[in-house]
């Protein structure tokens, strides 16, 4: 009890003293770099909006809050870059980065990111990454988490040969990304982990007409992965005609699962190959569930294919509302509507959605129908 009350102790005064300090793109009432340098452990820095021109830094401290107030400020790298990896550098600690639009990430050896995380945890949430060499880049150390919610990973910069990833989340421990889009890609991919435990649910992860990114989600050292709910969406000028690859590079983790519910996953291109896995490159108890997802287009998915899979459907995208607008859900006069069972009854709770992706970004909560359909959208 003692040491309880110390504890809260300690956490009220912690509290007590944390700061909040304002910055404008400006320099009023001072520049990013230097709340930067002033904040502690603990304190808030805000932004007011507007373009911070060049503006890099590295976030040291053990706990910062960095949140963009009222219309969303704009990082535009404008060639500067910080210890030449990134826009913003988190080099370890309990970070959140809310509300704020990173552009223009280059570096001299073409691996630059807007934001890239060496260690510790960071949360980035109603954020917007565009036309960098990496929207964000991850070390590999395993105990790092990075969490992803209701942000946007947009244009991949088209320099043949780059293989530029919207998201390259290393050797980590874990990374969620939940509400979230990523599209145009351009030779690399819209989403590759290598994390330890992956969980991507309730996203739009639809590269688009003028996407021409290789595969949607790269799962390339398998791990324990759950990607539930998601629309997955590849382009005609697709670089590969996988949409998701799971352990393709071969064994890093003990524990190797992959788990796909109740995804859409869709593909222009004219022979696409939904789900390619590689069993024996991850050893022996290496296990593939796929329940309830709908495929959409010509392409293989459970033909040929190691593991279980159990209510998967396939039609054609005119059975769709309207692909297009990015109206995924299956047409009203569908007979495929309602013709799923409950993912609890084919592979447990884990797999049962709770939500869906809500345009333009984020979610909104999924109550179990009275009847299950294939696919992200019950709506």
């Amino acid at each position: 009890m003692i040491k309880l009350s110390a504890l809260l102790l300690a956490l009220a005064v912690c509290t007590a003293g944390a700061e909040t300090l304002t910055a404008g793109p400006d320099g009023a009432p001072m520049s990013f770099q230097q709340a930067l340098e002033r904040a502690a452990d603990g304190d808030t820095i805000e932004l007011l909006p507007g373009t911070y021109k060049g503006q890099v830094g590295v976030v040291t401290q053990r706990r910062l809050t960095i949140r963009g107030v009222g219309a969303r400020p704009v990082f535009d790298a404008g060639g500067a870059h910080a210890e030449g990896k990134a826009i913003w550098v988190v080099r370890d600690g309990d970070v959140t980065i809310d509300n704020v639009e990173f552009r223009g990430a280059r570096v001299p050896d073409g691996n630059g990111a807007a934001l890239r995380l060496d260690r510790g945890r960071l949360l980035l949430q109603r954020c917007r990454l565009v036309d960098n060499q990496n929207g964000l880049l991850t070390g590999n150390d395993g105990a790092a988490e990075l969490v992803i919610r209701d942000s946007e990973f947009a244009r991949a910069p088209e320099v043949v040969g780059s293989l530029p990833h919207l998201l390259y989340a290393g050797r980590i421990g874990r990374l969620e990304i939940t509400g979230s889009r990523f599209h145009q890609g351009f030779e690399g991919h819209l989403i590759k982990s290598r994390a330890r435990s992956t969980r991507i649910a309730y996203n739009l992860i639809v590269d688009g007409a003028g996407g021409g990114a290789s595969y949607e989600i790269d799962l390339a050292n398998g791990g324990d992965a759950v990607v539930v709910g998601n629309i997955v969406a590849q382009s005609r000028q697709t670089q590969n005609p996988v949409v998701i690859a799971y352990g393709a590079e071969g064994r890093v983790w003990d524990r190797n699962r992959l788990l796909l519910s109740h995804n859409t996953l869709v593909s222009d291109f004219p022979l696409a190959w939904f789900l390619r896995a590689w069993p024996d490159k991850l050893g022996a108890g290496t296990t593939i569930r796929a329940v309830n997802n709908l495929t959409v287009g010509a392409g293989l998915f459970a033909l040929g294919a190691s593991g279980d899979f159990d209510g998967n459907r396939w039609t054609w995208s005119s059975s769709l509302e309207g692909p297009g607008a990015l109206a995924f859900e299956l047409a009203r006069d569908s007979r495929l509507r309602g013709s799923a069972d409950d993912p609890r009854t084919l592979a447990g709770d884990e797999s049962l959605p709770t939500a869906e992706f809500s345009l333009p970004i984020g979610t909104r909560p999924l109550a179990p129908p009275a009847a299950w359909s294939p696919g992200a959208l019950q709506r």
